[in-house]
């Protein structure tokens, strides 16, 4: 269930609840050099009145992790409620023999003593630091000689701001983690002055400020006034807390793990944190409140929870998600409710009336669910997302569609597993007599009626075929379903191509909202190629090809809008230290198996084959998840003098996972290095070293192999990609390869005999 108010507690979902365990307290004002502070001895570092102090905390629900940070030490807060305030480096935990110190080089470090390593710095030791002290404030500086602040903690928040702390543009504050994984919530203040609540990077679910203003920070008074300040401190927006300008001695605003913002207020009176103010009053309007485990509704004592009427289980650690039909579906009907997908969090709307958005979605194969808002806007919602959240409530004037199996089920999940208030609509079915008299006395009637509606149908049919044919081209839709814009439309969608994300690639938004990236084409395209080619291609879906939604074809104008994929170019991730640090092993044999499938998705899997032509690192984009998707695919169409077989796309592939494994960029001699390491039986020797333990050698042996096979000379001696498929997945064994970059004398042989060399692959 899901509680109001005082998260910081008291919340069944506040999963890093910390334990603060001290047998000796040292009340410092200065902190030297070389102090360290040791699990195992629980000291700490504290503020010389006393309020404040620093120090290891335990996480009740993961035995034996540990934190440092911040928390209220005040003798007037009980124990269990003195709340931490900041955490170094978030999320980071560390074993039960690890130590805090200021280093004798002045940073700040967090030691794992049982593996030997930092796993988290203030990376100050070039600022000539000579101590350090916890202020009254809360504040942890770190001092130069001249006492003056080189560091402080107030600078790098986590999830609280006290008050006199200052949030500056671009900074934020992110809630604590449910579990191991990194939350989704923060708050931002942007520099167009807006104080913003979002969930991932992308949705924003409140919003508060003066946008007229410019680089603003965010202030708690001590009075409890939220406050964004200009860089003169003066105040330009402002809410109050219930009990603003009472006399209360701590106070802390936070973003709490349920994605609301609070301001709390601590009651001497009952020995307890009060909740004086939160951004959004319904916790049902947080975005994701039940992340996918269901619909935010109120239950009879008034207070939000999470209820799920898609599947026939209660538990609450399996997601809320559609049912994945093998042929048949139908669409229930929920009324006073909102849906919205998420994981993605898009969605595509259109202008309709409420049958069409359910007949929209029934005849859609990748629509999930939609939402029709039946509050004069007409708009219908469709997600295509199998996950989706949302909230009923009887205010709510939305209606909504979820599609189900018609198929044989031996429980129907829509019983008594779901409540009334979220069960489909339904209709009676029972016999009702007078209603079958009269039946009977009207079937004349009723012939004629279905004979005069049949015709009218028939007219019908016709007439609308025309609109839809009128509609589809005021639209700039083509039959392909494809957005046809114009060149003034590009520039406003990409800013006036403001934010280049690759090379002729410019990220942007439509007018809904929904990102998409911009691809700059060589103008001199013939239009009539070019249009054919965006035909063929906006027909290609596939869960591993980057969806393209429209093109422009204008004179001296050639542009592709796709689907906007978040995390950016594999090539890009690989380059970058601290993203390369997410491609784990795993996720990189994933990567490399997408990559066949998609790849053979466009050489098998369509009516006709198509070659990508072009695939390299900088063609592959991760979501959010670190999956692949492959962009920029059959582009050789509007060039066919650059056009390919498969074997080039079986080649490149070979190189792209070789970059991968090695983490090296396209380079001379790569791959002769890689084959010569691989020969010598020092195959360990070719991965990313910037890559962690984990890497499972017999799928590295397999990886390799299969990799060299990609690269050999003779193009007939390459695998096709459903080999290359089958033999990532394991179910093929693969030979090991010859040198793929020169021909054996066999080899000429067997190609001047005009017979080709024996599979390498055997099931």
């Amino acid at each position: 269930m899901l509680k109001q108010g005082n998260f910081l507690f008291s919340s069944p979902f506040l999963l890093c609840v910390f334990l603060w365990f001290f047998l000796i307290h040292i009340v410092v004002s200065h902190i030297p050099l070389g102090s360290k502070l040791y699990v195992e001895e629980n000291n700490l570092w504290v503020s010389s009145n006393g309020d404040f102090a620093v120090g290891f905390v335990n996480h009740s629900e993961q035995p034996n992790q540990y934190s440092v940070g911040i928390r209220f030490n005040s003798k007037s807060i009980p124990f269990p409620k003195q709340t931490v305030v900041w955490v170094a480096g978030a999320d980071v935990t560390v074993g039960n023999k690890s130590f805090f110190q200021l280093s004798q080089n002045g940073e700040l470090v967090l030691v794992d003593s049982l593996w030997g390593v930092t796993v988290w710095t203030s990376n100050t030791s070039q600022l000539a630091v000579a101590s350090a002290l916890l202020r009254n404030d809360g504040n942890l500086v770190l001092l130069n000689r001249k006492k003056d602040v080189v560091w402080q903690s107030f600078d790098n928040p986590s999830d609280t701001l006290l008050p006199s702390q200052n949030l500056p543009v671009h900074k934020t504050l992110r809630a604590a983690s449910r579990n191991s994984v990194s939350s989704y919530y923060s708050l931002l203040m942007n520099a167009s002055g807006q104080l913003q609540l979002k969930w991932e990077s992308d949705v924003i679910y409140w919003s508060r400020g003066n946008p007229s203003s410019l680089n603003l920070g965010v202030v708690l008074t001590s009075g409890g006034v939220l406050q964004l300040v200009d860089h003169n401190l003066n105040p330009v927006w402002s809410v109050f807390g219930e009990d603003h300008n009472d006399s209360v001695k701590f106070r802390l605003l936070k973003l709490d793990i349920d994605g609301n913002l609070r301001i709390y207020s601590w009651v001497e009176a009952t020995g307890s944190w009060r909740s004086v103010w939160q951004a959004v009053e319904n916790q049902c309007n947080v975005f994701a409140t039940c992340g996918g485990h269901g619909i935010c509704v109120f239950n009879t004592s008034g207070s939000p929870e999470c209820r799920c009427p898609f599947k026939t289980t209660s538990s609450s650690n399996l997601k809320c998600f559609a049912l994945n039909c093998d042929s048949n579906h139908s669409m229930d009907t929920y009324e006073h409710t909102f849906l919205y997908g998420i994981y993605p969090p898009n969605e595509s709307i259109t202008i309709t009336s409420l049958q069409q958005c359910r007949g929209l979605c029934m005849q859609d194969p990748a629509c999930t669910a939609a939402t029709f808002t039946n509050d004069g806007t007409a708009q219908c919602r469709m997600t295509t997302s199998p996950y989706f959240s949302g909230h009923q409530n009887p205010s709510l004037s939305s209606i909504s569609f979820v599609k189900t199996c018609s198929d044989p089920i031996a429980v129907n999940p829509h019983n008594s597993s779901s409540s009334p208030s979220l069960s489909p609509v339904k209709r009676s079915h029972g016999l009702c007599l007078s209603c079958q008299i009269g039946g009977a006395a009207s079937g004349t009637l009723l012939l004629f009626v279905v004979v005069q509606l049949g015709i009218g149908y028939f007219i019908y049919r016709r007439r609308n075929r025309i609109l839809r044919k009128a509609a589809l081209a005021y639209t700039g839709r083509n039959s392909k379903g494809v957005m046809m814009f114009p060149f003034t439309e590009i520039k406003d969608i990409t800013g006036n191509f403001k934010h280049q994300i690759g090379p002729g690639v410019y990220r942007g938004a439509l007018s809904n909202q929904q990102p998409v990236a911009v691809k700059d084409l060589d103008e001199t395209i013939e239009e009539r190629k070019f249009r054919a080619a965006v035909s063929k291609i906006g027909s290609i879906h596939h869960k591993y090809l980057v969806k393209l939604n429209g093109y422009c074809c204008e004179l001296g104008h050639r542009y592709l809008v796709y689907e906007y994929v978040k995390n950016g170019s594999l090539d890009k991730c690989i380059e970058d230290d601290e993203l390369n640090q997410r491609l784990t092993w795993r996720r990189r044999v994933d990567i490399c198996l997408t990559v066949a499938k998609a790849i053979c998705y466009l050489h098998t899997g369509c009516r006709e084959f198509i070659s990508h032509g072009n695939l390299k690192c900088s063609n592959v984009v991760l979501d959010k998840n670190y999956e692949a998707k492959v962009s920029e695919y059959g582009l050789e169409m509007v060039r066919p003098e650059e056009s390919y077989g498969g074997e080039k796309d079986v080649a490149d592939f070979g190189k792209m996972v070789l970059i991968l494994i090695t983490g090296r960029p396209e380079v001379k001699d790569l791959w002769e290095w890689t084959y010569e390491e691989w020969i010598q039986g020092h195959p360990e020797r070719v991965i990313d070293k910037r890559l962690d333990d984990g890497v499972d050698l017999k799928e590295l042996e397999r990886v390799l192999r299969i990799a060299f096979w990609c690269l050999q000379s003779d193009e007939q001696m390459r695998p096709s990609m459903s080999e290359v498929v089958k033999v990532l997945e394991g179910s093929l064994t693969v030979d090991p390869p010859r040198p793929p970059f020169s021909q054996s004398l066999s080899e000429k042989e067997s190609l001047e005999s005009g017979s080709k060399p024996q599979s390498p692959m055997e099931p």
